[in-house]
């Protein structure tokens, strides 16, 4: 499977990297992550894009890593749909204090606008 992973500077997407690395080692998917630089989290792009490679080579898998910059929800979506992914995952959601998941926005915009499968990583 042709999987497209989503990753920013946030706990979701740690975890995220963490569930589809696991994955993909088992099922052998083709895996590529996608580092989002236009993102407001403590994590800068080249911190986050130094744990990616350390979980991959960890896993001894060889995965492309690849910079994305404008809008990350839909720069997600179109490279998930132009190049042709059968998944995207990203990393996303908490509870609120009455039980309800939360989405940030670009979560939410993926969510709702892919036309690929996409999977929430929580």
């Amino acid at each position: 499977m042709k999987v497209l992973l989503g990753i920013a500077g946030s706990d979701e997407t740690d975890a995220a990297l963490e569930e589809t690395v696991r994955r993909a080692v088992e099922a052998n998917d083709d895996l590529t992550v996608a580092i989002l630089e236009e993102t407001d989290h403590e994590s800068s792009p080249d911190e986050v894009e130094a744990r990616a490679r350390d979980r991959l080579d960890e896993a001894d898998i060889d995965a492309t890593i690849r910079r994305v910059s404008g809008d990350p929800g839909s720069e997600l979506v179109e490279i998930a749909e132009r190049e042709g992914f059968d998944r995207l995952v990203i990393g996303g959601g908490q509870r609120s204090p009455m039980g309800k998941i939360q989405l940030g926005s670009i979560t939410e915009f993926v969510l709702l606008n892919a036309q690929v499968s996409v999977t929430l990583v929580r």
